[in-house]
């Protein structure tokens, strides 16, 4: 997609504050956004903030070197008709085109699929629309850059009884996965992105609970313990992003760092979700495989 930046002045951005004690001294390889939970849409001012938000990104110092797209690109496409669609994605690619210079990598979420139930015979059904509109012949991939590696999930796929979705990976890319580790050096450091969270603390969230939390399988990866077990093996991987719940949290576990960012859309662009306000993540990656990461508000 053609990309030229016509970034606006924007007084009293909100950048990042200076290195930790412990990274001062260290030059990261890479500075990483990570975007999530766009919803596109032309109402509600939708495009107006998203430029905004697109434009702060990019009054970032240091530059960012590219964003990682959490999904939900769109606002939705589940049982949209295919001229509501193209709208939708029209929108995104004019914005982009006219508001950002920075590359991306794009993440599949819940919102990018087209489950509408009269059109299952179409080409273009499921996730095929928005796999070509991005460009990739599969919703999961892998990237390298300065060092790091960036594996790119496919997080979203039918429930059992073949109506909605539910978090996983399935046994293909589980599979997929697993040699990606295996083949990947072990001193390269792994950044993995879903849209769905594989491990986030949000669930809990929840007023009016007394003592006990339900979980769905689309609020978060039902297959958890065996993609955790799958990373306990592999040292190197450092960090999952995600999005999803359009709310902000850092759990760490077996060494492992999962973020989980809220939506630049915050509250379907209505405000903040809860205390999470509308913004983005920025990481700085280092060389030996530490970060330094925030969620900033835009």
């Amino acid at each position: 997609m053609e990309r030229r930046s016509v970034i606006k002045n924007i007084g009293g951005l909100f950048l990042t504050p200076a290195l930790s004690p412990l990274l001062k001294g260290k030059k990261p390889v890479l500075r990483v956004a990570h975007l999530t939970d766009v919803h596109l849409k032309n109402e509600l001012d939708a495009p107006a903030k998203f430029a905004k938000c697109l434009h702060h990104v990019q009054q970032q110092s240091p530059k960012v070197d590219f964003i990682l797209n959490g999904g939900d690109i769109v606002f939705d496409m589940n049982k949209e008709n295919l001229s509501n669609i193209n709208s939708q994605w029209k929108l995104l690619e004019d914005i982009i085109k006219a508001e950002s210079s920075i590359p991306a990598h794009y993440c599949l979420g819940n919102h990018d699929v087209w489950w509408s139930e009269n059109n299952k015979g179409q080409a273009v059904y499921g996730k095929q629309y928005t796999l070509d509109k991005l460009s990739l012949a599969k919703p999961y991939y892998s990237v390298e850059k300065n060092g790091w590696k960036f594996i790119i999930l496919d997080s979203v796929h039918l429930d059992v009884d073949n109506t909605w979705y539910i978090g996983k990976l399935g046994d293909e890319q589980f599979t997929w996965l697993e040699k990606e580790l295996k083949n990947t050096n072990p001193s390269t450091p792994i950044l993995v992105l879903s849209h769905i969270p594989i491990l986030t603390a949000t669930l809990m969230i929840k007023e009016k609970v007394v003592n006990r939390w339900e979980m769905l399988g689309g609020d978060m990866h039902t297959d958890t313990a065996k993609i955790i077990n799958l990373f306990y093996q592999h040292p190197n991987v450092k960090i999952c992003l995600s999005g999803h719940v359009h709310l902000r949290d850092k759990v760490e576990y077996n060494n492992v760092t999962y973020i989980c960012n809220g939506a630049v859309s915050g509250a379907w662009w209505k405000g903040n979700n809860k205390q999470t306000a509308p913004g983005y993540g920025l990481l700085d990656l280092y060389a030996d495989g530490s970060f330094e990461e925030k969620y900033v508000n835009y």
